[in-house]
């Protein structure tokens, strides 16, 4: 697997792996009818803009890494109730 694989596919880099898989699955199942998944296209981007925002305030915050960790993002959806995208 060549690094940049590596990367999307690493739980504590990106944030919306359980979003990307699930659209990835539902093309596979409707034999890449985009229009059959849009609402996981939906979800997948809101999710991204979601983990964005965070990562740009935490950028200006001086908080290192930019992007929580998957225990940390876990910790945040948990007080929050759950995922708000």
């Amino acid at each position: 697997m060549d690094k940049a694989s590596r990367k999307v596919s690493n739980q504590d880099i990106n944030p919306c792996l359980e979003e990307s898989d699930a659209s990835h699955k539902c093309l596979d199942a409707y034999n890449y009818d985009k229009s059959r998944c849009s609402a996981y296209f939906l979800r997948y981007k809101n999710c991204r803009k979601y983990w964005h925002d965070i990562m740009v305030q935490r950028r200006r915050d001086g908080v290192k890494p930019e992007m929580p960790t998957a225990a940390e993002r876990l910790e945040i959806l948990n007080a929050i109730g759950g995922k708000p995208y």
